[in-house]
């Protein structure tokens, strides 16, 4: 029984570590693209902030489950 709660809690873990990689891209390449704008694009600023919130939401649930300390 212990066994099956472990495998599933790396799972879910590798799951958080791959989500928090593909939000950190997404709010890099966010980043990269509102800098190279030369106008101001209420739009690219707004994805941009999402990315940001995703990715330091997960980083919060991340240090939560204490991720990286194993």
């Amino acid at each position: 029984m212990f066994r099956k709660n472990k495998k599933l809690k790396e799972e879910f873990d590798e799951r958080l570590l791959s989500l928090m990689m593909e939000t950190k891209k997404e709010w890099e390449q966010t980043k990269a693209i509102e800098k190279h704008l030369n106008d101001y694009d209420q739009e690219i600023i707004v994805r941009r902030k999402i990315a940001e919130s995703k990715h330091f939401y997960l980083f919060k649930e991340a240090k939560a489950r204490q991720l990286g300390r194993n």
